[in-house]
């Protein structure tokens, strides 16, 4: 039997879909030549924008204001032209947009100045590329990196070749140098001053075919007042100094760029963080090649918060003038070594910081200046004046009963100087009235008997027993409880502690430092010190910055509050407030008595004032050309704490004048404080008189 022939035809369904493979590859095919011929181009930029980048624009700061609302700092507007370069923009390329710009643009003086040798050769060089380089020899250039072989190149360009540079060609070099201060993606001012309408609108116009321009506005710090509280308010950096090289890692990590603007010295560095405000943030689409696609505002931008200052400016100002005055007056007095007088007023009770103010006589110069921070940094011997504190030492520590007395006569010690007081009729004093009449012997027994010497009458010529570290150690201690020898703790970046006297084996010096006469303080200090007594043993943080307030809408209204800043209790000090008491008595007495030594300023003071007078031996010091300190002369310091009303204090103050001529003072010190007092009191009087008006 016969087998079937196989049938070798292909099915037709199999025909059927190798057709339509065929179909699908044919469209394929046509397709791919479509993308590639067709819509390439397009299609490689749509690859390429793969890169998006944020720059990140300053705005202006914050303002600072007054407890009253005027505006001390404010931010002056300007228009301004910028220039934001993409990334891995070409010499060349500045170069031609500095061309460009000279057609509308005109540098001042000051700026076209600053162009240097160095400058004018990388000029030279861009123009005239292929002769610079053929400097070069082929070793050179093989053996040499592209940086050394540029900077070699420089080196060989002649002044002969830079000798011919046109006017008109030092004004693109100095465009060109400021386009080079730019970094990529971030706005660089170009220009901010002086620049006329004219010139602004012409840029403006011109602003496409000008890569990486704007025109726009900018900023510079105004500060109203000149230069009363300037020292304090601080400064800030300019765009050509942007942030501190020794913080830049610190400021970068905190979304700032290279060439921003923040505070340097005082207020303006202590708030920075709230000053500087919200940047604004632009992507920005590129290609690989750093070719800028599109921008797109990301973050909108905010001006800094406001703050607003415990100071009034009007009080500040009167204060300001007061010291200045006085200081005229005294060295017109002969006062020859007389340079400073310092003063500050706060509330006892907030710590507010109601004026701040320390006048320089600049003997270099012949000039007077405002230095307020000198009340934050220059430390002084204090005298009588923190006797209070001593009386307290005494009394807390248990060494002196309350109401003891104490006959005033000098102390012989062995191997010592006399130590008495101003004068050898005090009489019998206890802790109030020793504060009364300024009785050094009190303090001495004070000291003598916290470093374990308790003999009285102390005998004439005897060795002391005194443990004179003990001593020290512990009036220190009850010292630093009143911000005495430690930081008050003040919004401020920096503020001096004082200098602990070198505690020489000598128990004299134990005894001066009851009296004031051994370690030095700053008049914050001090005024830290009165404020804790009148606020009945609380020590209070001072503070500069009341409130912290948002931008308002309206330039001349104040926003809405943010931030009070409340009183801070920093300690009690660690005594019976009855002692307190005490000491608050003999403060009052000294000024309200007839036997007190502040009684001929102060009796009669509608406000009631108490407080404590001091006066300091000082020496100045200088070297000569050996190096070796001699004595220049010897001088005094007059200083005074003080707090009104006694009964319900709201102000408080310190006073120093050092290094005047010895018995020239006239009463300086009290001229001061009671001027600071009247004025304080007389402006309470006219507002309280203008609210009842309205």
């Amino acid at each position: 039997m016969k087998k079937k022939k196989k049938d070798s035809r292909i099915p037709f369904r199999v025909n059927i879909l190798f057709f339509v493979v065929f179909i699908l590859f044919t469209v394929l095919i046509i397709q791919l030549g479509i993308v590639q011929i067709l819509d390439g181009e397009s299609y490689q930029a749509e690859i390429d924008r793969t890169v998006n980048d944020i720059s990140k624009s300053s705005v202006p700061r914050g303002k600072i204001f007054d407890r009253n609302g005027e505006v001390i700092v404010d931010n002056t507007p300007l228009y301004a032209i910028t220039y934001t370069p993409p990334k891995r923009v070409q010499a060349e390329d500045k170069l031609e947009l500095a061309e460009q710009l000279l057609s509308f643009l005109k540098m001042d003086k000051e700026v076209i100045d600053k162009v240097t040798e160095r400058n004018k050769k990388e000029y030279w060089y861009l123009k005239n590329f292929d002769e610079a380089n053929s400097r070069l020899s082929e070793k050179e250039i093989e053996e040499l990196d592209d940086v050394d072989q540029y900077d070699l190149a420089l080196k060989r360009i002649t002044d002969e070749d830079i000798e011919d540079i046109t006017d008109e060609e030092l004004e693109v070099i100095a465009i060109k140098r400021e386009l080079d201060k730019a970094y990529a993606l971030t706005p660089e001012v170009i220009k901010n001053k002086n620049i006329s309408i004219e010139e602004y609108a012409r840029i403006a116009e011109h602003l496409n075919s000008l890569p990486g321009i704007n025109a726009t506005t900018d900023w510079e710090r105004e500060y109203v007042y000149d230069d009363t509280f300037k020292s304090v308010i601080g400064a800030i950096t300019s765009q050509n100094e942007g942030i501190p090289a020794e913080q830049e890692a610190y400021y970068l990590s905190r979304g700032y760029n290279r060439n921003d603007r923040v505070g340097k010295s005082g207020l303006e560095a202590q708030y920075e963080d709230l000053l500087r405000g919200r940047k604004e943030q632009t992507e920005y689409t590129m290609t690989k090649t750093g070719k800028v696609l599109g921008t797109d505002v990301a973050v909108e931008g905010s001006r800094g918060k406001d703050l607003l200052l415990t100071i009034d400016i009007d009080y500040q100002k009167k204060v300001d003038e007061l010291l200045l005055k006085e200081l005229k007056a005294a060295r017109g007095r002969g006062n020859t070594h007389l340079e400073d007088v310092l003063a500050v007023v706060m509330n006892p009770k907030t710590g507010e910081i109601l004026a701040m103010s320390a006048q320089h006589y600049n003997k270099e110069d012949n000039e007077y200046e405002n230095t307020s921070t000198k009340v934050m940094h220059d430390q002084h011997i204090p005298g009588s004046t923190i006797k209070g504190a001593t009386v307290l030492s005494g009394l807390e520590s248990g060494v002196m009963s309350p109401g003891e007395s104490i006959y005033d006569s000098p102390i012989r010690m062995a191997g010592s100087n006399i130590k008495k007081s101003y004068t050898n009729s005090l009489g019998s004093v206890n802790d109030i009235t020793a504060l009364q009449k300024s009785s050094n012997v009190y303090m001495y027994y004070v000291a003598l008997r916290l470093g374990g010497d308790n003999r009285y009458p102390f005998p004439d010529n005897a060795s002391t027993s005194l443990d004179k570290n003990a001593g020290m150690l512990k009036l220190r201690n009850y010292f630093n409880q009143f911000g005495l020898g430690v930081k008050t703790g003040i919004d401020f970046p920096s503020e001096s502690t004082g200098f602990a006297g070198v505690n020489i084996p000598d128990a004299g010096n134990v005894l001066d430092f009851g009296i004031g006469q051994f370690d030095t303080y700053t008049t914050l200090q001090l005024g830290q010190y009165i404020s804790t007594i009148a606020n009945d043993g609380y020590r209070v943080k001072p503070h500069l910055v009341k409130e912290v307030r948002s931008p308002a809408l309206n330039n001349k209204e104040l926003g809405a509050v943010e931030k009070t800043i409340d009183a801070e209790v920093l300690n009690r000090v660690n005594v019976d407030p009855d002692y307190i008491k005490r000491v608050q008595e003999g403060f009052k007495q000294a000024f309200n008595t007839p036997s007190g030594t502040g009684y001929s300023y102060w009796s009669g003071k509608s406000y009631k004032a108490a407080g404590k007078t001091g006066t300091a031996e000082n020496a100045i010091y200088r070297k000569n050309d050996s190096g070796e300190s001699y004595k220049l002369a010897d001088t005094e310091n007059l200083s005074l704490v003080g707090y009104a009303p006694y009964d319900d204090p709201e102000v408080a103050f310190a006073v120093i004048v050092p290094h005047l001529s010895k018995s020239r003072g006239d009463g300086i010190n009290h001229k001061i404080g009671t001027g600071l007092l009247d004025m304080y009191f007389d402006q309470k009087k006219d507002e309280t008189k203008d609210d009842d008006e309205e």
